[in-house]
């Protein structure tokens, strides 16, 4: 082989093999030197251009503003016990992502949280795009701490506050209850949310991987614990009333009972009470319809005792005095535009005064009164004391009951109204309606907190209040239909109510609601009572029967409650004989009633 030969074929190796070394490097250095670039440009870009974005991505998985819980007022009876109290509580909450990824804790939790493992896992995967769950609300910290303790990923605890009713179910209806997250749902504890609530506070805090609280920033908003309230309720007269309606229903077997207890002078709430109730400690297992206020949001035709107002228009009319014009109640019945109005007094009551037509409660009487009035003077006497509208108490789902413009009524509608039917009320307005006769004419928007303001405005005379307190005196005397309300040492004024349940198309043949309503003492009067027992079916149904004791039970233990003097010391009745069977004054009134069955205080429409 020649030497050119061996020159060309040595040349073509070395194209062969490739760039030489420095080619090489100075590509390295070029790749190098753009990746090099590459990451300025992105630390620049993560540091300078998009750096706020960037560290509140950062913070966020850090810093976490979290609440401030506050606790719920305290409400209190008029005597400073504590009818609803917040204690503290601890809730279980998680992160589904953190918790899927430690699996294998699942059962440990589960079992301590008191759950299956495939149930806690397919609760976590439904909610698996979520960061905060609860695996369990409301605890009680000694309970939820060894939960904490095992120190699962993912779990964390949060601090909360739970009401509790010391009362139970006998303030139920006037408080309600609040929900999981504290917040009123019926009762007072609505009515007053806002100011009870408080507001929540809140701070920025440092959080590590495993939820826990690391170090405490700042405090972004101050926490303003809610504030306290003072009721009127006196919780031992509640208790009374509870006590003695709950007896009565199992007694007569009735369907339900309500009483409402004001203090005429001001229009305060004293106690007030509805049958069947429900435990606010354990609302989830209640019946609704337990739940239910019945004085406040059931209405219904409240009978005889609508007779007092109607005997107020009467007075206020200039047309009629306690005693004068007589009015012939006949045999017990009165045809009246083809309609039979009758009484149950067997042969009738003959003929009445004004003041007897209340005594005796005449559906005949108070129908001739009516007649004789204006319809829209007896109208406009009824709304004045709040029959239709609104008692303004403030109290939620409260009731305005029905009554037809006086315009609108015939004759027969304003005959038939005169003795309790075709107006429906609620109880808290029929005994709104009463204390007003009891202080003198004047009327207070019933009240539930302790020294509250409460309007006052004048409804009738004075004079005229005071003729029909006395009228409404007889009703307890021998005779009357209200025997069975006396209360020992005092002097009792009332009236009883005896009435048929609408039903569609009519009226119920056999169920009834049994009312009374009594003022006491009657020469200084303090306290209103109204009771109303729905559908007895045991022991009679009539008012005074029913009712009536009722009614005398509660006073006589709320009057020592409130230390009322009495003044009834020495005589039987009031306006009655003074002396007892043996001639000597002050002796004890028989024990058995002056009828063995009072006659009931209104027949059918």
């Amino acid at each position: 082989m020649s030497w050119r030969e061996h020159s060309v074929r040595g040349s073509s190796r070395r194209h062969q093999a490739g760039p030489s070394p420095r080619r090489r490097l100075l590509v390295v250095i070029c790749v190098l030197g753009v990746a090099s670039l590459g990451l300025v440009a992105r630390a620049f870009d993560l540091q300078v251009v998009n750096r706020h974005f960037y560290q509140e991505q950062g913070d966020a998985r850090i810093l976490r503003e979290m609440p401030i819980p506050v606790s719920r007022g305290t409400i209190f009876d008029r005597n400073g016990e504590p009818l609803a109290v917040s204690t503290p509580v601890m809730s279980i909450w998680g992160n589904p992502q953190e918790l899927l990824d430690n699996e294998d804790q699942l059962p440990r939790l589960a079992k301590a949280l008191g759950l299956s493992a495939d149930d806690l896992k397919q609760y976590l995967m439904q909610r698996s795009e979520k960061e905060f769950v609860y695996l369990r609300r409301q605890m009680d910290p000694a309970l939820a701490q060894p939960i904490l303790d095992l120190g699962i990923p993912g779990v964390n605890g949060q601090r909360e506050y739970r009401r509790f009713y010391p009362s139970g179910e006998v303030t139920a209806h006037v408080l309600g209850f609040t929900n999981i997250d504290d917040h009123g749902q019926e009762g007072l504890e609505l009515a007053f949310d806002d100011w009870l609530a408080g507001k929540p506070g809140a701070k920025r805090v440092v959080r590590d991987r495993m939820g826990h609280v690391v170090e405490n920033l700042e405090q972004l908003r101050a926490a303003q614990p809610g504030k306290s309230i003072t009721l009127s309720i006196d919780r031992r007269i509640q208790f009374l009333a509870y006590n003695e309606l709950k007896a009565a229903v199992e007694r007569s077997d009735a369907d339900s009972a309500s009483m409402v207890i004001m203090d005429v002078r001001n229009g305060e709430v004293l106690a007030m009470v509805s049958i069947p109730t429900y435990n606010p400690n354990n609302v989830r297992g209640s019946d609704p319809a337990a739940r239910r206020n019945r004085s406040i949001t059931d209405v219904f035709e409240p009978g005889s005792t609508i007779k007092a107002f109607t005997l107020a228009a009467a007075l206020s009319s200039g047309k009629f005095t306690p005693t004068s014009p007589t009015v012939d109640t006949g045999n017990g019945h009165f045809m009246y535009l083809g309609h039979d109005i009758r009484d149950v007094e067997s042969g009738g009551n003959g003929v009445l005064t004004p003041t007897g037509v209340i005594t005796k409660s005449s559906n005949i009487g108070a129908a001739k009164i009516a007649i004789q009035l204006d319809g829209k003077f007896m109208y406009d006497t009824f709304h004045a004391f709040g029959f239709g509208s609104s008692t303004q108490s403030g109290f939620p789902g409260e009731a305005s009951g029905y009554v037809k413009p006086g315009t609108a009524w015939g004759m027969r509608e304003k005959a038939i109204f005169a003795y309790g039917y075709g107006l429906n009320v609620t109880l808290l307005q029929l005994a709104n309606a009463y204390a007003t006769i009891a202080d003198n004419g004047v009327m207070h928007a019933p009240s539930f907190i302790k020294g509250g303001d409460s309007d006052a405005k004048a409804i009738i005379d004075p004079r005229i209040a005071h003729e029909l307190l006395g009228m409404l005196e007889t009703t307890s005397m021998p005779g009357g239909t209200a025997t069975l309300a006396r209360v020992a040492n005092y002097i009792v004024a009332g009236k009883t109510g005896t009435a048929h349940k609408a039903i569609a198309g009519g009226y119920a043949k056999n169920n009834y609601g049994s009312l009374f309503a009594g003022i006491v003492p009657a020469t200084d009067p303090h306290l209103v009572a109204v009771v109303v027992v729905d559908n007895a079916k045991k022991g009679g149904y009539y008012g005074g029967v029913v009712s009536g004791p009722i009614f005398s039970k509660v006073m006589d233990g709320s009057l020592r409650l409130l230390d009322i003097p009495p003044d009834n010391i020495g005589r039987w009745y009031v306006g009655g004989p003074l002396q007892g069977p043996n001639g000597l004054a002050g002796s004890k009134p028989p024990d058995d009633p002056v009828v063995e069955e009072p006659p009931p205080d209104d027949a059918t429409p």
